[in-house]
């Protein structure tokens, strides 16, 4: 269950949630798969919020189901943002057409 009422989690706890380890979640900051919620120099330093713990269990079942590399995951969960942002997008147009047509 994913806390989405602004929760913020260390690098610590993020790995725990997401079962990794933390130099993965490092990596994945680094090829900007995640990121923290303020740049800070040191890891250990890092928050991170309920939307990278998201993309961080999206990356681990890309990297397990389809054996992707970092970059990969990186195109892949940004093509996946925007599939979701165009659908929503389209079901924005859609209900707007209905409201226009009187239905």
């Amino acid at each position: 269950m994913l806390d989405r009422d602004g929760s913020t989690f260390t690098l610590r706890e993020i790995c725990e949630r997401g079962e990794c380890h933390a130099e993965f979640v490092i990596k994945l900051v680094d090829y900007g798969i995640i990121a923290p919620v303020e740049e800070l120099p040191e890891a250990r330093q890092w928050e991170l919020d309920a939307g990278a713990l998201s993309r961080l269990r999206k990356a681990q079942r890309l990297q397990r189901d389809l054996k992707m590399n970092l970059p990969g995951l990186a195109m892949s969960l940004d093509l996946l943002d925007e599939v979701e942002e165009m659908r929503r997008e389209v079901t924005r147009l859609n209900h707007r057409i209905r409201q226009l047509m009187g239905e």
